[in-house]
């Protein structure tokens, strides 16, 4: 059992939200990543909760112990897909799960999207353990040549607290 699992809701694998899940799997050897992009999209559309890959990732979520949602943000919300992708977890699905919920924009001015936008959402799937979001500018981030990416010293302090916040909240449930 992964005791992190991360929901990454990028539309692409050249996202700069791919570098904070690089990241998280670098730091604990414990992590499943689910990239919502890969997933059927007919599946995603059409609502098809008994898809066999939404029923298996769906596990996936129930048996962690914490939830690292990571998202881009567009136009003041997170990402279609990722809500789409919510909307396919069980009613409670996030009951009794520590929930890090971090986002990458592209100003400032964005930074309560988490706050009105998502947070919401994951309480109504029985989220109660939120964890303080976190919020990176995209040029924090860069994008090499190669594909890989580089992320700025100050936002990965930012991070690693909340990450390590994790394993001491799950570790008192």
């Amino acid at each position: 059992m992964s005791r992190i699992v991360i929901i990454n809701g990028a539309n692409a694998a050249s996202s700069r939200v791919n570098a904070v899940q690089q990241h998280i799997e670098k730091t604990f050897s414990e992590v499943t990543s689910i990239e919502v992009f890969k997933l059927p999209a007919e599946d995603l559309l059409s609502a098809n909760f008994n898809s066999e890959h939404i029923q298996a990732v769906n596990q996936l979520v129930e048996r962690a112990e914490a939830i690292v949602v990571i998202t881009p943000v567009y136009k003041a919300a997170y990402s279609g897909i990722l809500k789409t992708y919510l909307d396919l977890l069980p009613q409670k699905g996030l009951e009794h799960k520590t929930i890090l919920p971090i986002a990458v924009g592209g100003s400032l001015a964005h930074l309560l999207s988490l706050e009105y936008a998502l947070k919401p959402v994951l309480s109504v799937l029985g989220a109660t353990t939120i964890l303080q979001p976190v919020y990176l500018i995209d040029k924090q981030i860069e994008r090499k040549d190669n594909g890989s990416f580089t992320i700025a010293e100050e936002a990965i302090q930012r991070i690693d607290k909340e990450l390590y916040r994790i394993i001491s909240v799950s570790n008192a449930i």
